[in-house]
């Protein structure tokens, strides 16, 4: 009789446990929904409020004050335009390049047979903790004739080697040796096998490494500030820092009597706004249709390293 009290007793506990656990979990994980959807939701409202409503804290849940000035002076600049095409065919061409280089050069890696392989990891490895530095690598850019060229943007920074690394650990894991053996015997080359199984394998961490390569190439800007002096190369990014530094230059003492110096800080404020969201809304739109993929590809990639 005991026994079966105490057996009663446990499992009361233990479903009391489960629901304090899953209760908690849900808590804490949709307060951290809310810190993450809530700053990027704000900078949505407060790109269409005036700029005195969100100083004055009226801008919380909805715009208030709705308007568009900001991004009618945004988008009636015509360098927007060009930034955009200019962004979107710069993080096409370097995605492809970085994702085939990871894909190949991790397989390549995860293979046992390949000579010098303990050698080739170790010293990318060891470009991990150790880097040139800004100046050796623009002197290296100039010395190759990659200035103000779109390869000054794609080249250096192609292959990233943590996600090189993670590539090697996914055909470590996902494909065993005994599957190259048997293709071989059927006949497979090196090239048949990689083509024709280890890559349609391959198709969770090559849109993990789209996903990853696509939101890092689309928001850099330092590169190319770095090493493009042609405006008309100049990718999205560094198109709106610019628009943004000078609508805050012309809300500056110079801007005149009173009544312009704040009517140039109320335009400053709506392009601030204005510029994040143009900026950042390409990259959000596309995060659902990959998330699946993303997800995937990340565990599978992180099994081993």
């Amino acid at each position: 009789m005991t026994t079966h009290f105490s057996a009663a007793t446990r499992r009361l506990s233990n479903r009391f446990s489960d629901k304090m656990f899953d209760r908690t979990s849900v808590l804490i994980l949709s307060i951290w929904m809310l810190a993450i959807i809530y700053p990027i939701y704000f900078i949505i409202i407060a790109s269409v409020s005036e700029p005195s409503a969100v100083y004055n804290g009226n801008v919380w849940f909805a715009p208030s004050g709705f308007t568009l000035e900001g991004y009618q002076r945004i988008f009636s600049d015509p360098t927007i335009i060009h930034g955009f095409l200019n962004s979107v065919f710069y993080t096409a061409l370097a995605t492809t390049i970085s994702v085939t280089l990871i894909v190949t050069g991790g397989y390549a890696l995860s293979r046992p047979d390949l000579p010098g392989r303990k050698t080739i990891t170790f010293l990318l490895v060891v470009t991990l903790f150790f880097d040139g530095g800004m100046i050796p690598r623009y002197l290296v850019v100039q010395q190759l004739g990659m200035i103000n060229t779109i390869w000054a943007l794609v080249l250096p920074g192609a292959v990233g080697v943590w996600n090189l690394l993670i590539a090697r650990s996914f055909f470590e894991v996902t494909i065993p040796r005994e599957l190259l053996e048997a293709a071989k015997i059927d006949g497979a080359s090196d090239f048949g096998f990689f083509f024709r199984i280890a890559l349609p394998l391959a198709k969770s961490l090559a849109i993990l490494m789209v996903m990853i390569h696509m939101v890092a190439n689309w928001n850099a800007f330092f590169d190319a500030l770095l090493y493009l002096s042609d405006a008309d190369k100049y990718p999205l990014q560094l198109v709106l820092r610019n628009i943004l530094i000078q609508s805050d230059m012309s809300s500056g003492p110079m801007s005149g009597d009173v009544e312009s110096y704040a009517q140039a800080q109320r335009v400053a404020e709506l392009v601030k706004y204005g510029t994040i969201v143009v900026s950042t809304l390409p990259i959000i739109a596309l995060v659902p249709f990959l998330q699946k993929h993303f997800t995937k590809g990340a565990l599978l990639g992180a099994v081993k390293s």
